[in-house]
C-alpha cells in the first residue's frame, strides 16, 4: 500500500532510502555554546532508529549573533565539530542520511537571546520581536556570506551528508529575498535579482569550500502570508534561480514569524495544505521537492508522493509524536502509530517561551535515555483509579514493566476530560491519542474494570502494592445566585452530549473549555455569547491556536463581552457588571457553565498508610494541562 513511500530517491550523490523525512524543528537541546548534548543525539538517534530515510536537523547557526533561541546547535568554529561527529557517527549506523540545516536568525531575535541589537538587511522590526535591528552594510552581508560557506565546510567535516540553506520563515535569507522585509536599494535590494544576490553568493561560497558534490538543499516559504511578502509565483521565479545556482533539492514550507500559524500550522489547519506549493514548484524545476505542513499520516504522505505533488515528504512534528512511525507503517502496525494531533502544548508552546520542547502523546520525547522502559525485577499488583490519559498512560507504562495492571474507571468510558476535548470543531484528532491509549491497554493484557469506581473496600480485598490516583477534576460551580436553575449546565456535560442545549446560548467563562464549548455550539446552529471578567477570552490557548478560535467565533457572529463578571443568573437571562453597572443579557434558553475545574481526590486520604505506595497524578494532583497529565501519568508508570 506503500510502494512510493518506501522507495529509495537521490538528493545529489546520496541515496535516501524512503521518502519520509524528519523535518528541522528547533528542540533547545544543544548546549548554550552550540555543542551536541547526549540529550540532542539521542533525541536523533531514535529516530534513525524508527526508519525515517533523512533527518534534517534544527538551524545549526552560523554565527553566535544569529540564533533565535538559546541552546540551539552551532558550527561558528571548528571547536563545535567533535561534539556533531560524534551525532552523525550514531545516525549512519542505521542507514539514515543526516543533513544539517545553517541558518542565521537575523531580526527574528531578540537582544536577550544573542545579548546584542539584532541584524536585518533593512531596519524593520519584525512585528512580533518587536526591535529595531542594525542594517547590515555591504562588508557586513559579505563577511555573512563567508560564515555561511565556513558553517557548511566545518558540516561536511562532522560527517553531514549535506546541508540545508534555511531560506524559510522570515529568516536572515528570507528577509533579503522579500520586499516585505527588504527595503534596500543597493545591489542588495530593490529589483528581483537584487534581492537574490545574498542567497546566490551563499551558495556559491558553500560550493567553492565544501566542493561541487555535497548536496545542498534550499528551504523556502513557498508564501509569506503577509502583506508585501512573497506569494507563490515569487518563489517559482526564485526556485528557477537556486536550481541553476545548484542546489540539488528544494524544501517548501510557509510564512515568517507575523504568520506563525502558517510556520507550524494547529489542528484547525487542514491536512498537507500546501501540498499544492510544491506541486507548483515542481512544474519549474527538475531537482527533488520537499513538501510539509500538517502531514501525520503515512497514508497520506503516500497520497501526495503518488499524485505527483512532491517528491518526498517531511514530517516535524509527526517524528515527535511517534520516532518509530516509518518502521510501524512499513510492516503494517498502522494502529500502534501515536499520531500528531496539533495542540501545540509541548512543542510550540514551550519553545517560544525560549525552553526545551516536549510532546503531549509523546512524554519520551528528549528523554529517551532517562525514560527508558526497564522490565520488572519483581511481582506487583499495581491499582489505578481513573481512566483519563494519565491513568491510561500509567497503566500501559506499568504493563509494559511487566506488572500485573488493574485499571478502574467509575463511568462507561475512557478518556477522562481528554474524550471531551476531541469534540469542539477542528479538535477531531484529538481522539487518536485515546484510540491509541485503548488499543495499548488491549495489546498489553491490562485489566480494565468500566463502571467500576476504586474504592478502599477493594484496595482492602485484593491489597495492591501500589495505587496511582488519577481521578482527574470534576466542573467547578461558581457562588453566583440562581447557579441551581434547571436550564443551567455545565460544559462537560454539553461535550458529553448528556444535555440539550436551547437555540439561544450565554456561555459564563471564557477560557479555553468555555470558547471552545461556544465554538462547538454555534457551529452546531446556536447563538451564542460568551462571558468572561477578563479582558480577554481563550487565554490559556497557545498563539496559533487561538488565532483560528478567534477567526472562527467571529465568523460564527458569538457575542464576545469581556472584563464582564456575572452578578446573578435569573430566568430568561443574567445580571452581569459591566463597567461598573449592572445590566441583563437576555433573553437566553440555556446557560452553559465552563469557569474551570477543580481536582477529584478524596480517595487519596481515605487510602493514606493503606497501602506501601501511593502515587497522584493529573489533574487529581492540580489541574493543568494534558501534557502535564500525561507526562506524570508516564513517569508514575516508571516509579510504582
Amino acid at each position: 500500500m506503500l510502494k512510493n513511500l518506501f522507495s529509495p530517491v537521490r538528493i545529489g550523490k546520496i541515496e535516501i532510502p524512503n521518502r519520509l523525512i524528519v523535518a528541522p524543528m528547533v528542540m533547545n537541546y544543544c548546549n548554550n555554546d552550540g555543542t551536541a548534548t547526549e540529550r540532542y543525539i539521542a533525541y536523533h538517534e531514535a529516530k534513525a532508529k524508527g526508519g525515517w530515510g533523512l533527518i534534517i536537523t534544527e538551524d545549526y547557526a552560523i554565527d553566535p549573533k544569529g540564533r533565535g533561541f538559546s541552546n540551539i546547535p552551532g558550527l561558528w568554529e571548528d571547536s563545535q565539530i567533535e561534539s556533531h561527529a560524534e551525532l552523525t557517527k550514531r545516525i549512519h549506523k542505521y542507514g539514515t542520511k543526516i543533513i544539517a540545516q545553517i541558518y542565521h536568525a537575523g531580526r527574528q531575535t531578540n537582544h536577550f537571546v544573542i545579548g546584542s541589537q539584532p541584524v536585518a538587511p533593512s531596519p524593520i522590526p519584525c512585528p512580533s520581536n518587536q526591535e529595531i535591528p542594525h542594517e547590515l552594510t555591504i562588508k557586513e552581508i559579505q563577511e555573512l556570506v563567508e560564515k555561511f560557506g565556513d558553517c557548511a565546510l566545518r558540516a561536511k567535516k562532522a560527517g553531514f551528508d549535506g546541508v540545508e540553506i534555511h531560506g524559510a520563515h522570515g529568516y536572515l535569507i528570507a528577509q533579503f529575498m522579500s520586499p516585505y522585509s527588504n527595503k534596500r536599494t543597493d545591489e542588495y535590494g530593490g529589483s528581483f535579482l537584487n534581492r537574490m544576490r545574498f542567497p546566490l553568493e551563499i551558495i556559491s561560497n558553500i560550493r567553492a569550500k565544501a566542493g561541487n558534490d555535497f548536496p545542498i538543499i534550499f528551504r523556502i516559504s513557498g508564501d509569506e502570508f503577509v502583506p508585501g511578502g512573497r506569494t507563490i509565483e515569487d518563489t517559482k521565479a526564485i526556485a528557477i534561480l537556486l536550481e541553476k545556482a545548484g542546489i540539488n533539492a528544494i524544501h517548501v514550507s510557509a510564512g515568517v514569524y507575523a504568520s506563525a500559524h502558517a510556520i507550524i500550522p494547529p489542528s484547525a489547519v487542514r491536512h498537507g495544505w500546501i501540498t499544492d506549493f510544491a506541486a507548483e514548484i515542481k512544474k519549474v524545476v527538475s531537482i527533488p521537492v520537499i513538501t510539509v505542513g500538517r502531514i501525520n499520516d503515512p497514508f497520506l504522505a503516500e497520497e501526495i508522493i503518488s499524485s505527483g505533488k512532491a517528491d518526498l515528504v517531511s514530517m516535524g512534528r509527526g517524528s515527535l509524536a511517534d520516532p518509530e512511525l516509518p518502521n510501524k507503517a512499513a510492516v503494517g502496525k498502522f494502529g500502534e502509530i501515536r499520531h500528531c494531533i496539533g495542540c501545540m502544548q509541548g512543542c510550540i508552546e514551550r519553545l517560544f517561551k525560549n525552553i526545551d520542547v516536549k510532546c503531549l502523546v509523546n512524554p519520551t520525547l528528549g528523554r529517551e535515555i532517562e525514560f527508558a522502559i526497564k522490565p520488572a525485577t519483581s511481582k506487583k499488583k499495581i491499582f489505578i483509579a481513573g481512566g483519563g490519559p494519565a491513568g491510561m498512560e500509567a497503566a500501559i507504562v506499568v504493563a509494559k514493566r511487566g506488572y500485573e495492571v488493574h485499571l478502574y474507571e467509575k463511568t462507561d468510558k475512557l478518556g477522562g476530560q481528554f474524550e471531551l476535548a476531541a469534540v469542539p470543531p477542528n479538535k477531531g484528532e484529538f481522539a487518536t491519542f485515546t484510540a491509541w491509549q485503548k488499543t495499548q491497554l488491549k495489546k498489553l493484557n491490562v485489566n480494565v474494570y468500566l463502571n467500576t469506581e476504586l474504592t478502599t473496600e477493594i484496595v482492602d480485598s485484593e491489597k495492591p502494592d501500589v495505587v496511582i490516583i488519577a481521578t482527574g477534576g470534576r466542573p467547578a460551580i461558581p457562588n453566583i445566585p440562581g447557579v441551581d436553575k434547571p436550564n443551567v449546565v455545565t460544559a462537560h456535560n454539553v461535550l458529553k452530549g448528556k444535555v440539550d442545549v436551547g437555540h439561544k446560548v450565554i456561555v459564563i467563562g471564557g477560557g479555553m473549555v468555555g470558547s471552545e464549548t461556544a465554538d462547538h455550539l454555534a457551529n452546531h446552529g446556536k447563538e451564542v455569547t460568551i462571558l468572561e471578567q477578563l479582558p480577554e477570552i481563550a487565554k490559556d490557548e497557545q498563539d496559533s491556536v487561538r488565532y483560528f478560535l478567534l477567526k472562527d467565533l467571529k465568523e460564527n457572529n458569538v457575542a464576545i463581552y469581556t472584563n464582564t463578571p456575572v452578578k446573578e443568573i435569573v430566568d430568561d437571562g443574567v445580571i452581569v457588571d459591566r463597567n461598573g453597572k449592572e445590566e441583563k443579557i437576555s433573553p437566553t434558553d440555556t446557560i452553559v457553565l465552563a469557569v474551570g475545574v477543580k481536582p477529584v481526590n478524596e480517595l487519596v486520604n481515605k487510602l493514606e498508610g493503606k497501602v506501601n505506595k501511593l502515587i497522584t497524578v493529573g489533574d487529581a494532583l492540580e489541574v493543568r494541562k494534558a501534557l502535564e497529565a500525561i507526562e506524570e501519568g508516564y513517569k508514575a508508570g516508571l516509579e510504582a
